[in-house]
């Protein structure tokens, strides 16, 4: 899939099902509503980042 804008991934439309492994893909549903719910317009690119990041891993 290469390289994803963190600040785009609430805008991605999500996959079916989810994957349910440990580092959960960028479109699976559980990662798209979890960066949804937090207010990425007053984030930084390094804190999207991060957020990102924490999303995929638990």
């Amino acid at each position: 899939m290469g390289k994803v804008d963190a600040a785009k991934v609430g805008s991605l439309k999500p996959k079916k099902k989810c994957c349910k492994s440990t580092t959960r893909c960028v479109r699976c549903p559980v990662v798209i509503h979890r960066m949804r719910k937090l207010d990425t317009s007053e984030m930084s690119k390094k804190e999207l980042s991060k957020a990102l990041k924490k999303a995929r891993a638990a």
